[in-house]
């Protein structure tokens, strides 16, 4: 194959460098990093502006992120210690925006051989061949990721490969080399490979992964084949003393540069900023549009949330994960979204009574003390009537609600519900002397959104009931205060 011209130095933003030999590829200047390399100097680069190092990550910034820094500036392999939805899968991805965008290849190898440094037979063989007009190809960030969740069933031949009987059956000797069929682990050389949930993988399957960490290459079963991979292997892992499922073994602890501990959102703020981020659900074209949400709810969750984990009738080895108060925000959503469907409600606007559909959605998501079985939606229902409580504390402590418990001494009492429209609540209601004091305490403007006023009058009126303040009775699908 004739070289072509040296195309333009500098390709397109975002495309792939137009280079299709290792000739191209020399003349336009590249430098062959290993992978490790490649991750310090992009992070010593980011480092040193002002873009987000690790997007997406809520609340570690001066915990773990300083730990996860220092292991890749060290080049080390890292583990993650934590309970369960402390974002450890997440925080592993993130660490693919600190490789190049774009990185070349042999073109056709299986294990992704440089093209200055090829290390298996096909590619070494092609690069004595064909010398400069060896031909590249170019692989994205996001194809040098590999990850595998740890099952009992997995095998050594899924990481790290096993003898292709097809190629045997193709009329290759059994010592030929080229009838391994490589596993996860070299198919994602040059990049980084994720092992999620490591206790859970038969320690001799770990063993495996010994001389990955430490030598640097691979054993397939009798074959004498030393592939150098140039890799990052990180792996997640819950605490052994809760899971019970098995453990790493002690040389491949040993193995690992780093071990980085997780944890829950340290601060109200953190768990807050979570909760938006990490909810899902895309009401884009949705014929009621998106829901409100006042942010005194989302707070609510979030209180909800931390009481559980501090809770001593729930398993606190077991950890509440951050997927709880996601979960719990939707299903407040979706709960003001069925109002609105079924009675017409113009916007759907979340209220105090949506979050009663929280206990019952999260249930699941919460390991209970064995002494406290058949008591659990007892517990979660007093927990999230103390995160209300904790809310209205922090968000009306002080404020002059006079007005609203002299309407239930003049006009009697007043029924709300999950099919009770926010204009029908307003105007049961009627007019509260100091309301507009309380909406601009929460940082709702009444007469732009009424749900949102009535949402704000809703915390009002259960923030007065739980400080003993107010009289309510609970019925199916009801609730009346000042009864």
């Amino acid at each position: 194959m004739p070289p072509t011209a040296t195309p333009p130095a500098t390709p397109p933003a975002g495309a792939a460098p137009p280079y299709v030999t290792v000739g191209e590829l020399r003349r336009s200047g590249h430098v062959h990093r290993p992978v490790r390399t490649e991750l310090r100097d992009n992070l010593v680069a980011l480092m040193k502006g002002e873009a987000p190092r690790f997007p997406g990550i809520v609340g570690f910034d001066e915990t773990v992120l300083p730990q996860v820094e220092r292991a890749i500036l060290a080049g080390h392999d890292i583990v993650f210690l934590g309970e369960r939805g402390q974002g450890k899968t997440r925080l592993i991805r993130t660490l693919l925006s600190l490789l190049d965008e774009w990185s070349p290849a042999v073109a056709g190898c299986e294990i992704n051989d440089h093209p200055y440094e090829p290390v298996c037979g096909r590619c070494r063989a092609l690069a004595a061949q064909l010398g400069d007009d060896l031909p590249i190809g170019w692989r994205h960030r996001s194809e040098r990721f590999g990850e595998k969740l740890a099952t009992p069933d997995t095998s050594v031949g899924d990481l790290i490969g096993d003898v292709d009987p097809v190629k045997v059956a193709e009329g290759r000797t059994l010592g030929d080399p080229e009838t391994v069929h490589y596993g996860l682990v070299p198919r994602t050389n040059r990049g980084i490979f994720s092992v999620n949930e490591l206790p859970d993988l038969a320690e001799r399957i770990q063993v495996a992964l010994l001389n990955v960490l430490e030598e640097r290459d691979i054993q397939v079963r009798g074959y004498l084949l030393r592939l150098p991979l140039d890799l990052l292997l990180v792996a997640s892992a819950n605490p052994e003393d809760y899971t019970n499922r098995g453990r790493i073994i002690t040389p491949l602890k040993d193995r690992f540069g780093a071990e980085v501990r997780t944890h829950y959102p340290l601060q109200l703020a953190d768990e807050l900023a979570l909760i938006r981020q990490e909810s899902v659900i895309s009401w884009a074209g949705s014929p009621l549009g998106t829901p409100e949400i006042a942010d005194h709810l989302l707070e609510i969750v979030a209180r909800f949330t931390r009481l559980i984990r501090e809770a001593p009738q729930v398993d606190q080895r077991s950890g509440v994960s951050a997927r709880l108060a996601v979960a719990a925000a939707e299903t407040v959503a979706a709960s003001a979204v069925r109002r609105a469907a079924l009675t017409g409600e113009e916007t759907p606007t979340a209220r105090v009574v949506d979050l009663s559909a929280i206990v019952p959605a999260v249930r699941g998501k919460v390991e209970f003390d064995q002494l406290e079985e058949g008591r659990e939606d007892e517990v979660l229902a007093l927990l999230l009537r103390r995160a209300i409580a904790e809310t209205f504390r922090a968000r009306l402590a002080g404020a002059d609600l006079t007005g609203l418990q002299n309407r239930f001494e003049a006009d009697g009492p007043v029924e709300t519900g999950d099919m009770v429209p926010a204009a029908e609540l307003l105007r049961r209601v009627g007019p509260v002397p100091g309301l507009a004091a309380i909406l601009n305490r929460l940082g709702v403007d009444g007469a732009e959104s009424p749900g949102l006023a009535a949402a704000a009058l809703e915390l009002a009126m259960e923030g007065l009931h739980l400080n003993r303040r107010l009289a309510k009775e609970e019925l199916p699908g009801r609730t009346v205060y000042g009864s």
